[in-house]
């Protein structure tokens, strides 16, 4: 028996060749920007810019090159995605840093007035003790009666590749992925 997986999320993961000194630029760019804030208001929840009236990196000079390489990646995405480029016009709405300690996270949560996610990650080691982007299944298309496999030791089997509920990235320096935004997505600790 074959068994296709149809109807996959499409998801870009490209691995930026940072300068380490424009990193170093960045980082304290971003931790100036944050100042002397350490998290969002919300207890354990790590420091972001759009709520903090930071949301407009992709405008700021220092920030240029690193849009620039966002932007083509995101055209690159958009053409593996089947799009007639000439038909399509890409606007940067908002840009924003976030700053977590390793006792932050950011929970669950969709971008419903945009299109397309891009994150670049500045830091992490490539493992989850840095933390990781979760993102969720929206449905689980193979649960054949809904709630079966909820609590109790349900019959699908825990991490099965068919059945996830969820897909976990470690950051590492210069990792961009591309996602569409209306997809749940969180920061782990």
């Amino acid at each position: 028996m074959e068994l296709q997986s149809l109807f996959p999320l499409a998801l870009a993961r490209v691995q930026l060749q940072l300068d380490p000194l424009q990193l170093a630029q960045w980082m304290q760019e971003v931790m100036d920007l944050r100042g002397d804030a350490q998290s969002n208001p919300e207890p354990g929840c790590a420091w972001t810019g759009d709520i903090n009236d930071i949301w407009q990196l992709h405008k700021l000079p220092v920030f240029l090159p690193l849009v620039d390489a966002v932007a083509e990646h995101a055209r690159d995405y958009l053409a593996g995605l089947g799009c007639d480029l000439p038909q399509v016009e890409l606007h940067i709405q908002r840009c924003w840093p976030v700053v977590s300690a390793s006792d932050q996270a950011i929970g669950r949560h969709h971008h419903p007035n945009a299109h397309l996610s891009a994150i670049v990650y500045l830091t992490g080691d490539g493992s989850p003790a840095s933390g990781c982007l979760r993102l969720f299944a929206p449905h689980n298309l193979n649960e054949l009666v809904p709630g079966l496999a909820v609590g109790h030791g349900g019959p699908i089997a825990d991490g099965h590749p068919l059945n996830a509920d969820h897909w976990d990235l470690a950051p590492q320096p210069g990792l961009l992925v591309l996602f569409p935004s209306r997809m749940d997505h969180s920061c782990l600790l």
